[in-house]
């Protein structure tokens, strides 16, 4: 199928590319189905572009929280594993969504209080809110001795 995209023009997705998110993600609840998009020369990816197939302008940068020091041991309810459609645990890859923060100077931060949960056999995902951040993920390579 052929969309359109403010970043990167029209577009030729398979379906069976299309990753669909049936509860939305949060602030954009109607957008359930997504393209990934990355830079393909530069070896492999380390952020990726979330595009809506729903709406040519909501695109969102993605990334392994691993590549930002952080490892998520989360637990799923019932609910959760029931529509991810109860993947192995080679099949699940979390993601961070990127958000620019007016409060911080416009800096650019992951949402670490609601990662991407994506079953990336049968390409189907939600995004998990979490009320606090427990101890359950871990800070790794710190750039200075604490």
């Amino acid at each position: 199928m052929k969309i359109e995209t403010y970043l990167f023009g029209s577009v030729d997705v398979s379906p069976d590319k299309v990753i669909d998110f049936p509860s939305g993600l949060v602030a954009f609840p109607d957008a359930k189905h997504f393209m990934l998009a990355h830079e393909s020369d530069q070896g492999r990816p380390t952020s990726f572009t979330l595009q809506s197939l729903d709406d040519p302008m909501l695109a969102l940068q993605i990334v392994d929280p691993a590549t930002l020091g952080f490892h998520y041991e989360l637990a799923l309810t019932d609910a959760e594993n029931d529509l991810l459609q109860s993947p192995a645990p080679e099949d699940v890859s979390v993601m961070l969504i990127l958000f620019k923060s007016e409060m911080e100077g416009k800096a650019i931060s992951p949402s670490l209080r609601a990662p991407l949960i994506i079953n990336t056999k049968d390409r189907v995902g939600l995004q998990k809110v979490m009320e606090t951040i427990n101890s359950n993920i871990t800070l790794s390579n710190l750039s200075s001795p604490v």
